[in-house]
């Protein structure tokens, strides 16, 4: 435990300051918190990032992240993100060729979804900082509520697994629980702060984001059980990986965006 809190105080310490600050500094953070996610996935298929594959996933993966506010560098580069993406998806299929199938099929499948499922929650992460500081905190107390909440209260009340196929240790009654307790930090926020959505609206938002946090959560906890490893990486003493914190958030991003008419 006393590690766990060590890193966490450093890492906010850290991580903070720089989302406080935005534009560059926030998008290099970005990027770096990204390519270590894409390693970490890689990592669990014994792919080196280093390799032929490695590099065209990575390219890729910038290539989905390139945030919307400076699409001007492909107006003048003459070729779209689309475009370029289509070429390294091309470049990857002709690698399994090259290689004589030594790199499948299947292989090119989970280098390019692996890209695609790390750089659309942080392309996502950048375009809610845009929205405002105030999202950005949004997604983060609610998520932290809903683990917090799913362990206590999974731990003190649980009697129902969940999925314990996938997650054994996560119960129903903890589910059920987390979702409360980010409505709870919804309130708050609504009472508190200068977010634009009324309190009904942030509400209901905020339940669909909690559930899709932890099916976020447990889609990590797939990729772990398939692959028959722990964490996804050690970046984060007592945390694991950059997986294992963004897990949830990589599908909360996307979705919060999607809800943008009502906040």
């Amino acid at each position: 435990m006393k590690q766990r809190i060590i890193t966490a105080v450093v890492a906010a310490a850290l991580f903070l300051p720089i989302v406080f600050y935005g534009g560059l500094p926030f998008v290099l953070l970005t990027y770096f918190l990204a390519t270590i996610g894409l390693y970490e996935l890689l990592k669990m298929k014994k792919f080196n990032l280093f390799s032929i594959n490695g590099l065209l996933s990575l390219l890729f993966l910038w290539i989905i992240i390139f945030p919307k506010q400076y699409d001007h560098f492909f107006t003048s580069f003459y070729y779209s993100k689309t475009e370029l993406g289509i070429v390294i998806i091309l470049l990857l299929l002709a690698y399994s060729v090259v290689t004589k199938n030594r790199f499948t099929f299947e292989d090119v499948s989970f280098s390019i979804l692996s890209a695609v499922y790390v750089g659309i929650g942080f392309y996502f992460f950048m375009e809610t900082r845009e929205a405002g500081l105030v999202y950005i905190f949004y997604s983060l107390f609610i998520i932290w509520a809903t683990d917090s909440g799913a362990y206590f209260i999974g731990k003190s009340m649980g009697r129902n697994k969940l999925w314990p196929e996938i997650s054994p240790n996560k119960t129903v009654e903890g589910s059920l629980g987390g979702v409360v307790c980010a409505v709870i930090v919804a309130i708050l926020f609504v009472l508190f702060t200068e977010i634009s959505a009324g309190m009904l609206t942030l509400i209901g938002i905020t339940i669909v984001l909690s559930v899709f946090g932890q099916i976020g959560d447990l889609v990590q906890s797939a990729f772990k059980r398939h692959f028959n490893v722990k964490d996804s990486g050690k970046i984060l003493p007592g945390h694991g990986g950059i997986l294992d914190r963004f897990d949830s958030l990589l599908f909360v991003w996307p979705i919060l965006n999607l809800f943008h008419l009502w906040l």
